[in-house]
């Protein structure tokens, strides 16, 4: 009940947020949030449910990002620009998970690493498709149902209504039978091999599922900027997105959205008023790993219980003198 509570709660504060965020500049940083919530839940599914490190993601990302604008600047109409884009971050998927899952542990990460910085360097030097620096302008967001996404309270919705189904998805992949199947292969794979389930099969399923919630979170943030440029796909872009899930903690629905919340606050809000922002989130960081190992939100959740369950044991615990009177009487 309590979470049912909360849920109901944190909804009613994402459907408001055009109310109560005082202007359009700070309804674009969460809608910020929201694109990188998406990306870090793709991301989770290898890192927390796969067990599978991924230093490349960005991408996939980018991948998503480069052809839909592509395809746009190229006056082709929204709907099939977004369904080949589809198709496009699909097979990359495929491309990219037959390449990096023939390892595990570090030379799974090492695979995804390189194939990230090939693909930089594809879209850095192959200016005839990219324009190298100059990136790719995208002529205009959507309309859907003929509803502009122009300004920045229509696209936030959007991204909202995008995001909760996002979330919906990956509670129902959680809940699943391939689920727990996954976490399987993370946690005993020569066990589940040995029970007849095929534990390549099932994490490269696992990975492009992954790659297609990048890719929309991809396609969300190229409406977003009408731009993108080479350094989506750069290594820190990777990094941050998998520090998002490091933070706020791995094989959680919750955790990657806290993680996307904070770097993006630092990043965009809390630098405008500290100069030395990455040093505080370096910290941030360096503090979340000493005292939440687990991630921000499951380390928020013990450290609540247990303040719960000290203040319920102060309140329950009878002093002595009143002890040793009803024991005399």
């Amino acid at each position: 009940m309590t979470r049912l509570i909360a849920l109901a709660l944190a909804l009613a504060v994402l459907v408001t947020v055009p109310i109560w965020v005082p202007n359009s500049y700070y309804i674009n940083v969460v809608s910020q949030i929201l694109i990188y919530a998406i990306f870090a839940l793709g991301l989770n599914v290898l890192v927390g449910y796969a067990g599978l490190v991924s230093l490349g993601h960005a991408g996939l990302f980018g991948v998503a990002a480069y052809a839909v604008a592509w395809l746009l600047a190229h006056s082709w109409g929204q709907l099939p620009a977004v369904l080949v884009t589809v198709i496009v971050i699909l097979a990359s998927s495929a491309v990219f998970a037959y390449l990096s899952l023939r390892a595990t542990g570090i030379g799974f990460l090492m695979i995804t690493l390189a194939i990230g910085q090939i693909l930089w360097g594809l879209a850095y030097r192959w200016i005839g498709l990219t324009g190298g620096d100059n990136g790719i302008n995208v002529p205009s967001r959507p309309a859907p149902l003929g509803f502009s996404l122009a300004l920045s309270t229509p696209f936030y919705f959007f991204t909202l209504a995008v995001f909760l189904a996002t979330v919906a998805a990956m509670a129902v992949f959680v809940a699943s039978p391939f689920g727990a199947s996954l976490r399987g292969t993370r946690d005993q794979p020569r066990r589940m091999t040995a029970l007849g389930y095929n534990v390549w099969l099932i994490r490269f399923a696992a990975f492009m599922f992954s790659g297609f919630l990048s890719g929309i979170a991809g396609i969300l943030f190229c409406y977003y900027n009408t731009f993108v440029s080479p350094n989506v796909l750069a290594l820190s872009s990777s990094a941050e997105a998998l520090l998002m899930v490091i933070s706020g903690g791995t094989g959680t629905l919750l955790g990657p959205i806290a993680g996307a919340g904070l770097v993006v606050i630092m990043k965009n809000v809390a630098s405008a008023y500290i100069e030395r922002w990455n040093f505080v989130l370096g910290a941030i960081f360096v503090a979340i790993v000493i005292f939440m190992p687990e991630g921000l939100v499951p380390g928020s959740v013990r450290l609540w219980r247990w303040a719960w369950a000290s203040l319920r044991g102060r309140r329950g615990a009878i002093p002595a003198g009143l002890r040793s009177r009803g024991s005399g009487q």
